[in-house]
């Protein structure tokens, strides 16, 4: 039996995890990023590179789709040197972009219409588990088109949760996750802020509360970056008021009262505001930690 062919679109920190764990189970891969150093890097690892979506999936059998948004995955499917028009037909295009459920519906549909394949196929985990390919994938298609592409999603998830036969729940099993990582960096940084302000040694603190009932998976993954003060983005503010954004919109839509996801939106807004959409999503601590005039590793009071 040949080998799945596979195409990445997107190498951000998640995208370039699921690549390197295709080309770690010794399947081909194509990765497709707009930064060069990037493509370098991953020709380095022994992967083949593409300038445009439209040339990377002629020979895929699986293409994933690691962009930001609706809006940047209908422009690489469909847009000047789109994949799907250049894909042979019945190519299955993995959506794994966190968006509005009835946009990832949509872009499934279209991408049927023409002839292919579609999985809406939101993904977590953060930059060390797709690096090691232990991702979980929120999945929602065909069961026939899960089986054809198991070995790919076998590479780079642990855990696949296949949560309906036509798309949409996926996204929607997304949307709840992103509420409660986006309220639970709010909270790390509220809890290192204070502890900050009370003359905690936030390494210590951190070491006590990932001991604790208190913890949490983003305390313990961003917790670091705050002890450290260093907010390299492995996930930016900016991807949180996006994601917080579709939670808060669909909450409304389903007339659901959501004052966490609020509360939370808003310093992700400030923090965007402030200029820091760019660094780590837990530079939202700056904000807070600028509001009580307390003191926080290697972040300049103004």
């Amino acid at each position: 039996m040949a080998k799945l062919k596979t195409a990445v679109i997107g190498l951000g920190s998640m995208g370039w995890g699921a690549a390197i764990s295709l080309l770690r189970a010794k399947l081909p891969t194509v990765g497709v990023d707009i930064r060069p150093e990037v493509l370098a890097k991953f020709e380095a690892e022994g992967g083949t590179t593409s300038p445009s979506p439209a040339e990377a999936v002629k020979n895929a059998d699986i293409v994933f789709i690691f962009v930001v948004n609706a809006a940047q995955t209908e422009a690489v499917l469909f847009g000047e040197n789109g994949a799907v028009a250049a894909a042979r037909p019945n190519t299955i295009f993995a959506l794994c972009a966190t968006m509005q459920p009835n946009d990832a519906i949509e872009l499934c549909e279209r991408i049927t219409d023409a002839g292919m394949r579609a999985l809406d196929l939101p993904v977590s985990g953060g930059a060390a588990k797709a690096l090691s390919g232990e991702m979980t994938l929120m999945a929602a298609g065909d069961p026939v088109d899960f089986e054809r592409v198991a070995p790919a999603l076998d590479a780079i998830a642990t855990k696949i949760f296949r949560l309906g036969d036509t798309p949409g729940m996926g996204s929607q099993v997304k949307m709840i996750n992103q509420l409660l990582a986006g309220v639970h960096i709010a909270a790390t940084a509220e809890a290192m802020t204070l502890g900050a302000a009370a003359g905690i040694d936030l390494k210590t603190l951190y070491d006590v509360i990932t001991s604790c009932a208190g913890t949490s998976w983003m305390f313990e993954n961003r917790g670091p970056h705050i002890v450290n003060g260093d907010y390299t983005p492995h996930s930016a503010v900016d991807i949180f008021v996006k994601d917080l954004g579709i939670v808060a919109s669909e909450a409304e839509a389903l007339g659901c009262t959501t004052p966490l996801t609020a509360t939370s939106l808003a310093l992700f807004k400030e923090a965007s505001a402030a200029g820091l959409g760019r660094e780590d999503d837990a530079a939202v601590a700056k904000i807070l930690a600028a509001k009580g005039g307390v003191s926080l590793p290697n972040v300049r009071q103004n």
